[in-house]
């Protein structure tokens, strides 16, 4: 009998695991778990004097919305959010985490922390897991270093640009950066930016919708704009669509009755068949 598992390649690269898991699949009927396609559109730039997060507030459930209004920009520290993609259970454990690291870190330094330093926390804890911790994030503050802006990957890897976009609506996003962004932004376009941004992955992304949360970080404070632009509103009907009964024919009706009735004697009757006869 031939073993499953594969000769360790001497490139450096070990198939073995591959190999074993098809094996798995033909003879044991054990397939892999599919991945979940998750949806949110989250995006972050540098403006003039510090950072603009934006993100939509959809929280979906495969094809159903589970949240309308989720809270997507995750508290680090005082100067420091982040927004995330992704699995909402990753997202949210993943940032208390850093969130709790960051906090021991400033009080042992007694400095404010840099936003680099969450960053690596972020993408070593991630790497450990090489990418089963669903967790896309958009990390942004302002420290002594300046306005800073990390794209950080769920298996680890990081950017970092004056501009970017993460989640399933990232691509319509960055259409929008890529033509409006321009250096030294002014706070009301910078604003209006990232709302143009997050409304077009809300629009275009079946994953993505409700409103638009912002986070503005300055090096006095951090502004937290919660819904700050409702595109999806609903507003009131123009007409009423009720309509009498009977509107619509019918040809035939059959009615199952599914009610169980049990027949329920007096406590002091006696059925029939068990009277006792009169021998007197």
């Amino acid at each position: 009998m031939t073993s499953v598992l594969a000769t360790p390649s001497k490139s450096g690269f070990d198939f073995s695991n591959h190999t074993r898991n098809a094996h798995l699949a033909q003879s044991k009927n054990l397939n892999l778990p599919k991945a979940t396609s998750t949806g949110t559109t989250i995006v972050g730039l540098i403006y003039k004097d510090g950072v603009v997060l934006g993100a939509d507030t959809r929280a979906t459930e495969g094809p159903i919305v589970a949240d309308k209004n989720c809270e997507k920009i995750h508290y680090i520290s005082e100067n420091i959010r982040c927004c995330g993609a992704g699995t909402a259970a990753d997202t949210e454990f993943i940032t208390n985490l850093i969130s709790s690291n960051i906090q021991l870190h400033e009080l042992s330094t007694g400095r404010q922390p840099r936003v680099v330093t969450a960053m690596t926390m972020l993408k070593q804890r991630l790497f450990q897991y090489q990418g089963h911790v669903g967790a896309a994030l958009v990390l942004g503050g302002y420290d002594a270093t300046g306005p800073q802006l990390f794209t950080v990957a769920p298996h680890g890897s990081t950017d970092k640009l004056p501009y970017v976009t993460m989640g399933s609506g990232s691509l319509a996003a960055m259409a929008v950066f890529e033509s409006g962004w321009q250096k030294d932004m002014d706070r009301e376009s910078a604003i209006a930016l990232v709302c143009a941004a997050i409304e077009s992955g809300i629009f275009n992304d079946l994953g993505s919708g409700s409103n638009v949360d912002v986070c503005v970080i300055t090096k006095e404070k951090t502004d937290n704009l919660r819904n700050y632009v409702k595109p999806n509103e609903r507003g009131v009907k123009e007409q009423k669509y009720g309509f009498k009964r009977g509107t619509t024919a019918w040809t035939k009706e059959k009615i199952w009755d599914l009610v169980v009735k049990d027949d329920i004697l007096d406590v002091g009757s006696v059925p029939p068949s068990e009277e006792r006869m009169d021998t007197s």
